[in-house]
């Protein structure tokens, strides 16, 4: 069995302790997944920070930043075998096949987004935790963005926001059904996937409130992106639009949904066969 050490940064809360029980609990995909590699008698570390930096035959980098900072990837490749060690930017800019290009002639509606994951809520959240603790914060200058806006078309974006390195200015690019809007979620561990077409009346599509859902193949192109971007686990949001798959969305620290435990359980075992997959690919 394998010593898998789960490399979190200082302030990260990957479990917290809720309810009137104060039992320990995580909003994260990774506390059912970790669960399971327990089961199957494998050990699992956190480490929580680079202070006591523990060993083991194979890591997973799961800062819950945009941008993973560079000690903590350091970290990550002493080990034989660390997941999403390539995968440090998750910025709207980097991954995203929809952020607006000036030469690319598209004059119809458009989205402005935070570059960052989760619109920097997570960075803020361990500035938070970083204060509380008389520390300084680990993330400075992470300005709030606010909700997602939509414009017509390029020419009503205001003066000043393409520019705005904390913004992501991208085409909008929906999935349309007769009945509303599409989006797809493909959540992966090595081999181990599933992947999801969700339908919605909003034009923002959101997993927690949809007419349908159903299980649709991942595109070839997608699986062409994840190989460049470096991910071996996480969720991809994307859409098809005119035929052509297009990433909108990465995250490295896929969020656990709440209430549903049968598919808690069923995914977190397949997930677990595919991080099982590469620690036999790597000999561990």
């Amino acid at each position: 069995m394998a010593r898998i050490v789960v490399i979190t940064h200082e302030y990260d809360e990957l479990l917290k302790r809720r309810g009137m029980l104060r039992r320990w609990t995580s909003s994260y995909m990774l506390y059912d997944i970790v669960g399971e590699l327990q089961r199957r008698k494998h050990e699992v570390v956190v480490a929580r920070g680079l202070s006591s930096r523990p060993t083991g035959h194979a890591a997973l980098l799961h800062v819950d930043a945009t941008v993973t900072p560079d000690d903590y990837v350091d970290y990550g490749r002493s080990f034989p075998l660390c997941l999403n060690v390539a995968a440090a930017d998750i910025s709207k800019r980097k991954v995203s096949g929809a952020v607006l290009d000036a030469n690319d002639g598209w004059n119809g509606p458009v989205i402005v987004k935070s570059n960052r994951n989760s619109a920097g809520d997570p960075e803020r959240r361990m500035n938070r935790l970083a204060r509380r603790a008389g520390q300084a914060e680990p993330f400075p200058e992470i300005p709030e963005i606010g909700e997602y806006r939509i414009y017509d078309t390029p020419g009503e974006i205001p003066d000043g926001v393409t520019a705005d390195p904390n913004r992501s200015v991208e085409r909008f690019v929906a999935e349309r059904e007769p009945d509303g809007f599409a989006l797809r979620f493909w959540v992966f561990c090595g081999e181990a996937e599933r992947c999801t077409r969700y339908v919605s009346s909003h034009r923002l599509v959101k997993a927690a409130r949809f007419i349908r859902k159903e299980a649709v193949p991942v595109p070839d192109e997608l699986r062409q992106r994840r190989r460049q971007l470096g991910f071996d686990y996480g969720k991809f949001d994307f859409v098809v639009h005119e035929g052509k798959a297009i990433l909108l969305d990465a995250n490295k620290t896929p969020g656990r949904p709440q209430n549903l435990t049968n598919l808690l359980a069923e995914g977190s075992a397949n997930l677990a066969d595919g991080f099982e997959g590469m620690l036999l690919q790597h000999g561990l």
